[in-house]
């Protein structure tokens, strides 16, 4: 994954605030990445409503243009 790319949200791993709920499914472009727990990689993900939120890497699909 690259910064301007665009991806859908495709499953939440245990996040259960009504904000992010809302994003599943949806589709967005990675802006920047961030360092989750010490060991993993956050995508911070801009959403059509200029709305951002970070997600896993596992959380996200890759979306053909």
């Amino acid at each position: 994954m690259e910064i301007g790319q665009k991806v859908q949200v495709c499953r939440l791993r245990d996040r259960l605030a009504r904000g992010i709920v809302s994003k599943l499914g949806k589709v967005g472009t990675i802006r920047d990445f961030k360092m989750t727990d010490g060991s993993g990689v956050g995508a911070i993900v801009e959403f059509e409503d200029k709305s951002t939120t970070w997600f896993f890497e596992d959380e996200l699909r890759p979306v053909e243009n």
